[in-house]
């Protein structure tokens, strides 16, 4: 076990808010043309669904569309372990159950079928620490390159 996976493992039982530093890398969207990725904050005991929730408001996205997380060696592996809404995996599962990954699996997340919005999401090096008390989580507290638009407008082609 990891010095990082020993310490996430100390404060399991501790009772406290257990906060994770997560990265957010956008490696593919229908609309997507340049580089995004952000860096969120959120409590361990977060439920997938509120993973969810967070990138979404991170993009400025609507919640309009079915998705999954899955965890996979690349984005494309045929073996992957998935969690939606058809096997309850995204209301059931918390951040810090899946940590650690097992070994060279990475986290994906993955958006609207059509438009297939894909992301990667590792933990970052800062340690899982203590909630910072009246400060409200998930929040994005980085993000580089454009947030791409969901939807982009074309104009008037009528």
């Amino acid at each position: 076990m990891s010095r990082n996976a020993a310490y996430l493992e100390s404060w399991r039982h501790t009772g406290h808010i257990v906060i994770l530093t997560l990265k957010v890398t956008l490696l593919f969207g229908l609309y997507a043309t340049e580089d995004w990725e952000g860096t969120l904050e959120v409590d361990g005991k977060s439920r997938l669904q509120e993973l969810h929730t967070a990138i979404q408001r991170a993009l400025n996205f609507d919640d309009d569309h079915l998705y999954e997380f899955f965890i996979a060696r690349t984005e494309r592996a045929k073996d992957k372990n998935t969690f939606d809404s058809e096997n309850g995996g995204n209301y059931a599962k918390t951040i810090d159950s899946l940590y650690p990954l097992p070994d060279k699996r990475n986290l994906y997340y993955l958006f609207d079928y059509g438009d297939s919005w894909l992301f990667k999401i590792t933990r970052t090096r800062t340690p899982a620490r203590e909630a910072v008390r009246n400060v409200k989580y998930p929040r994005l507290i980085q993000e580089s390159g454009t947030r791409p638009p969901q939807y982009p407008n074309y104009g008037d082609h009528a």
